[in-house]
């Protein structure tokens, strides 16, 4: 990583590898959902068929350069990206997802930024304050 073109050849290198060792791996494994977004990746899994590790382990057997880390679900809920997914018996809920550091910052109403982001922090203000 560090020149421009890193992350190109990153996705070019991920699109492969799940076009060719890891499709097979979730066929084999019966993975009922595979979601990526850039070095995050969400599976989907029925645990009476599929052993969560065994998936971890052949992900990891993919290629020397990469190593795959797992982070389970804990009293049915998942962070993922900025979302909390929780499982339920009939559905699944999604909400947002904070981290424990995120401060309430604002863009400066005097900065570059597109007048669009500005309003989004707004808008995300005052949505947040409505549930809070």
């Amino acid at each position: 990583m560090g020149a421009p073109t890193s992350s190109i050849f990153s996705e070019i290198y991920l699109q492969f590898l799940e076009n060719t060792k890891i499709y097979d791996i979730l066929q084999k494994t019966r993975v009922e959902g595979y979601f990526r977004y850039v070095d995050d990746i969400l599976i989907v899994y029925n645990e009476n068929f599929t052993d969560v590790n065994e998936i971890h382990n052949m992900f990891n057997s993919v290629s020397p350069d990469l190593n795959f880390m797992l982070e389970q679900e804990q009293n049915n809920g998942l962070n993922f990206l900025d979302l909390t997914i929780k499982k339920t018996p009939n559905k699944m809920i999604f909400d947002i997802y904070r981290k424990p550091a995120t401060s309430d910052n604002i863009i400066p109403n005097d900065s570059c930024h597109p007048s669009e982001h500005k309003l989004a922090t707004i808008r995300y203000f005052i949505k947040w304050n409505r549930q809070v």
